[in-house]
């Protein structure tokens, strides 16, 4: 378990990408910064992880994935591309409240619909696996609760929660990574804020029980990454 001391305080803060108003140039700019952190910190690679962990079974050949607050689609191409990997045949799509956000993660490869998390446009139980990363900490409990039963009824197979965990060390790591990866200064501003928005494993632990009624599997991953995962229990 980490020490207290290297825990602060869950702060809610205010991020300048959370502002439906920011220029579509620093928001794509600004994200761009979040996809490169994804790729060096670890973001990307405890999502790939949990979607693998997901298909071990080795039940199925074909499979639909759903990212929630997608980005620029990052995380979902390497998902495809790890499942992929182990000859299934995947699609994909996002969902992002960002229209400039929707529009290039399209062009990247990945259809995304313009939606919001509260509220997503698919049919109950209509995709295999549906995640999200990074987005729950943007939200307060209320919304987060109505997001995590979203993203339950949307599943078929399984959900996976990813998103920051919480450590005064994970918040200067970002803040001088953010310096020698030449971040805009707004990329730096939201980093450090979203690392204290974020979880501790008890917290997103507690948060899914409430919203779900039963547990999930927490696991700590590396770069200060906590990740929730649960099968859905439906039958076709």
């Amino acid at each position: 378990m980490t020490p207290r001391v290297f825990t602060p305080t869950r702060r809610r803060g205010t991020e300048f990408l959370d502002d439906p108003g920011i220029p579509d140039a620093l928001r794509l700019r600004s994200t761009a910064d979040v996809a490169l952190s994804n790729a060096l910190f670890g973001g990307r690679r405890s999502v790939v992880r949990e979607v693998l962990r997901a298909v071990n079974d080795g039940a199925s050949r074909s499979m639909t994935v759903l990212d929630v607050g997608t980005g620029l689609g990052d995380i979902p191409r390497a998902a495809r591309a790890a499942l992929e990997g182990r000859g299934i045949n995947v699609t994909v799509a996002g969902v992002e409240c960002a229209e400039t956000l929707a529009r290039a993660t399209a062009k990247a490869g990945v259809p995304a619909i313009r939606a919001n998390a509260l509220a997503l446009p698919f049919r109950s139980h209509s995709v295999d696996i549906v995640f999200c990363s990074q987005l729950l900490h943007h939200f307060d409990r209320r919304e987060s609760i109505v997001i995590l039963r979203e993203m339950a009824r949307v599943a078929r197979r399984c959900v996976i929660v990813s998103d920051i965990r919480r450590s005064w060390l994970a918040a200067a790591g970002i803040w001088l990574a953010s310096f020698l990866l030449r971040f805009h200064p707004v990329s730096r501003h939201d980093g450090v804020t979203s690392v204290m928005r974020g979880f501790t494993v008890d917290e997103l632990s507690l948060l899914v029980g409430e919203a779900l009624g039963g547990a999930a599997q927490v696991r700590r991953h590396p770069g200060f990454r906590v990740t929730a995962s649960w099968r859905v229990a439906w039958a076709p």
